[in-house]
């Protein structure tokens, strides 16, 4: 090969390696000039007006087509995509979304349903125009910033001129490349109030309103930024005993979804449900059937821990400012929107103000024009040229320009020379300087209005509210959670045996003995005869050491389970008695009751689910000397102590037999229950309204302002309905006197009657007919009744009613007694003459209790049909 040969194929191969770009180079450049794109163009929203690029290329898009009529979906895809190179299908699933949210878009035809989970139909079949609210807030040419299209045929905005926190309205939901976006839509009015009170420099809090309504608890929103969370529920309401009924849902659910993950905790044995029924049209309804045997309340708490029922959304609020993505809180957004009306009503007032002043200038500049004539003038008319006539007409007009707003320019004199000279004859000089004055004066309000910019935009917003407010009330309820142990709730879906002679317990040991029921998520707590226990979870077939002497379900922090414990220490060969709860341990580790000496065993073992303390008889072994062979020990006077602790000596002498001689009491005392209104439960955390302390029998009476009562036991996992007039600890010596007003007669009742004490049946003690309406009610024994009549009776002279002398105390369903047969106005308690003979200082108890006696006794008679108010509404109380 010669050697020019060589060197060319030398700088051939030079230049092969210069062109060469290594991958990481490329990944370096390329890949993050995507997830640049992707951040800033299509997933997360520019602060400026709170939409995506999409979404705003489709406001703008309608914005032109917009002639007042409906238009075709499938064209406004077509006029958007001249601005967004994305194709179709991106545009019209933005353009569903944004109709469905119902704000921007007046929406026409089948745009599927939220609450299903139903398609749109296709383009071509539905219809949308701008709604009058977009085109009120959303546009304004001159004070919008343009950018070229794509391709460079088309202007578009920069961003629109939103005044109004569109972003926290709408929300937002956006998957870029290592970035997301997660913004909840907040309610219409208390957006525009929260930005009226932040004007005014006074503090405000907003929380997410959902479309899907539900009940929601915002206590760790955390500003909806990264690391918060809200907890939404669906509201499930009792039909009946045996049904349940969803009337809303968990956000960013469906119907079909929440029915799936129901069937699915049916399917594990989480809950038990018979079927299910799907009534949703225009609102929610989903009928749950519960299988025979099921408590309602105890289903409710276990669809909220393992459905779609209750789930937990994690916000997180990005957006984009000055080209980058900005994490920042919900207020701190609302705070610069509220920033940016000002901003652009400022400029929009500054535009007219200028727009006004070179109208006035003009017309100033005519009026002189016209009245000095200066169109007659000789030296107009002999103007060789036009810079002559121009020169010629600016002097003459020297004597007003120092009463002009700004210079006289060229172009204003032409105007002035363009003016038909039918206007000229048709002029009018006092219009002409009303018209003036009329531009002055609005000039001033201009100007008055940019110096008082706040109460300006204070003024928008609040007319915002009143013109687009109606019917955007908050949907979602704003509630307090407690947590639902799982444990607790679930269906109990398996059975626990165990073989004592192999060392065995699960749930697959069907030949061996039956131990309890007990669920699959639930702990198992072991008791071996040498002292030791543990816990663990349940499982199909696991050892647990042969002869074990107690097993059974374990409740985690259950401090009323006490386990009462006589063990023979191995070393010094004594015997110990104690007593202990267990409320918490470490899975799988074995603990010890004993000291821990080798040798040492449990003699006496039980456990008590509400405390009790048995009584024990002790016999000893025959021992020279020893003159007392038996003895009697009461373990309720020992003190309950950790599990740790040694115990008290019991004796140092061997023990040849311990029997039970006499079943003790709970030396827990009564357990001391609270009703929390803000999740109307029951509670013994101290939260809420005291009841009482129960113990026994004890029951709970409600009553309910429907004219309803029923009895409780005190069980923690009772549900309420929200109408409740009164909840206490039930005393069955008390009598309840009731008025309520008869529909069907319309006159007012009396009636005295004492609670039947049948447990978990609702009475309703005025009256069958469902218009009947409860009007007071007390346990004062003895009350007095004032009645004022009204209507023809007007002057008959007030009458006083000793209720107990009226009617005497019959059955709750007795009809009652009328007050009168006249027209009552209005019913007033008087103080009682003859005092309750079993008045008693109360007990010490929390400021939160209340009597029901402390309710004051005072109605207004309802109006009649053809007065303002409707006749059946009645105040309680």
């Amino acid at each position: 090969m010669s050697e020019e040969n060589i060197n060319e194929e030398e700088l051939r191969d030079d230049n092969i390696k210069e062109e060469i770009t290594y991958l990481p180079g490329m990944y370096r450049n390329w890949f993050l000039d995507y997830a640049s794109y992707v951040i800033l163009e299509r997933a997360v929203p520019y602060i400026n007006d709170g939409l995506k690029p999409v979404q705003r290329r489709i406001m703008h898009a309608m914005r032109e087509m917009d002639d007042g009529r409906y238009n075709k979906v499938a064209n406004i895809i077509g006029q958007t995509m001249q601005y967004h190179p994305h194709g179709d299908a991106s545009i019209a699933d933005a353009i569903v979304q944004l109709g469905q949210k119902d704000l921007l878009i007046d929406a026409q035809g089948n745009w599927g349903n939220i609450l299903t989970g139903d398609g749109a139909a296709a383009a071509r079949y539905i219809e949308a125009r701008l709604s009058k609210f977009a085109l009120e807030v959303l546009f304004n040419p001159k004070t919008t910033e343009w950018k070229l299209s794509y391709d460079g045929r088309k202007r578009e905005p920069l961003t629109l001129p939103v005044k109004f926190p569109l972003l926290l309205a709408q929300g937002v939901d956006g998957i870029a490349v290592g970035l997301a976006s997660k913004l909840f839509p907040h309610n219409f009015n208390e957006l525009i109030d929260a930005s009226i009170a932040y004007l005014r420099k006074q503090d405000f809090e907003i929380v997410p309103d959902f479309p899907t309504a539900g009940m929601a608890d915002f206590s760790k929103y955390n500003d909806g930024l990264r690391g918060g969370s809200v907890k939404v529920r669906a509201k499930i309401e009792k039909l009946d005993n045996k049904t349940l009924v969803i009337t809303e849902i968990p956000y960013g659910k469906t119907t079909t979804t929440l029915i799936e993950s129901i069937i699915k905790a049916n399917d594990k044995g989480k809950i038990k449900i018979k079927k299910i029924d799907d009534n949703t049209a225009q609102d929610v309804e989903i009928l749950v059937h519960l299988a025979s045997g099921v408590s309602s309340d105890k289903t409710i708490d276990a669809l909220y821990a393992f459905t779609d029922c209750e789930v937990s959304l994690s916000p997180n609020a990005c957006i984009i400012e000055n080209d980058k993505p900005l994490f920042i809180g919900v207020k701190e957004i609302l705070k610069r929107s509220a920033d940016s009306t000002v901003d652009l009503l400022k400029m929009e007032l500054e535009i007219k103000k200028a727009e006004l002043e070179e109208a006035w200038h003009f017309s100033s500049l005519e009026k002189i024009f016209i009245e000095e004539r200066i169109y007659k003038d000789k030296k107009f008319e002999d103007s060789e040229n036009m810079d002559q006539a121009i020169a010629h007409i600016d002097k003459r007009l020297d004597p007003w320009k120092p009463k002009l707003k700004r210079e006289v320019t060229r172009e204003d004199i032409l105007k002035l020379m363009e003016i038909r000279m039918a206007r000229i004859l048709k002029f009018n000089k006092d219009k002409a300087e009303d018209f003036l004055h009329a531009i002055e004066d609005e000039i001033a309000d201009v100007v008055n209005n940019i110096e008082n910019i706040i109460p300006y935009t204070i003024k928008w917003f609040s007319h915002l509210k009143n013109k687009y407010g109606k019917g955007r009330e908050r949907k979602t309820e704003i509630r307090s959670f407690e947590n639902i142990v799982a444990s607790k709730v679930v269906v109990k879906n398996e059975k626990l045996y165990i073989d004592r002679k192999e060392g065995f317990m699960g749930t697959g040991l069907k030949k061996a003995e039956y131990v309890c029921d007990c669920s699959d998520i639930d702990d198992i707590i072991v008791f071996r005869r040498d002292g030791t226990y543990f816990i663990t979870k349940v499982s199909d077939k696991a050892f647990i050491d042969k002869n074990p002497l107690h097993i059974a379900v374990f409740k985690k922090n259950d401090k009323r389970t006490i386990y009462n414990v006589v063990y023979k220490d191995g070393k010094s060969g004594y015997f110990y008695m104690k007593r202990f709860s267990v409320t918490g341990v470490t899975r799988d580790k074995e603990y010890d009751v004993t000291k821990g000496s080798k040798g040492s065993r449990i003699v006496y073992f039980s456990a008590n689910p509400n405390g009790e303390a048995e009584v024990l008889k002790v016999i000893l072994k025959p021992k020279p000397r020893l003159k007392k062979l038996q003895f009697e020990v009461d373990l309720g006077e020992l003190a309950i102590k950790g599990r740790q602790s040694m115990g008290n000596l019991l004796t140092k002498h061997d023990v040849h037999k311990i029997n039970l001689k006499e079943k003790g009491v709970s030396t827990l005392g009564g357990r001391k229950i609270w009703f929390d209104e803000d999740v109307l439960r029951l509670n013994a955390d101290k939260r809420g309204k005291y009841l009482g302390e129960f113990s026994g029998e004890d029951k709970i009476l409600v009553l309910y302002k429907k004219g309803e009562y029923q009895l409780y036991n005190y069980d923690l996992s009772n549900h309420f309905d929200d109408d409740i007039l009164c909840i206490e600890k039930y005393d069955s010596g008390k009598v309840l006197s009731a008025v309520y007003f008869d529909a069907e007669m319309q006159y007012y009742y009396v009636k005295r009657f004492e609670i039947e004490e049948a447990e978990g049946k609702l009475y309703r003690f005025v009256g069958d007919n469902s218009d009947n309406k409860l009007v007071s009610i007390t346990w004062v024994r003895y009350p007095r009744l004032e009645l004022e009549f009204g209507g023809k009776n007007s002057e008959r002279e007030n009458e006083i009613i000793e209720v107990a002398e009226f009617i005497g105390v019959k059955s709750w369903k007795a009809k009652g007694k009328r007050l009168s047969n006249y027209h009552v106005d209005n019913i007033k308690e008087l103080e009682p003459i003859i005092k309750d003979e079993d008045d008693k200082p109360e007990e010490e108890e929390p400021e939160e209790k209340k009597g029901f006696d402390d309710v004051p006794f005072e109605i207004k008679r309802p109006k009649k049909d053809d007065e303002e108010e409707n006749p059946n509404q009645m105040s309680l109380f």
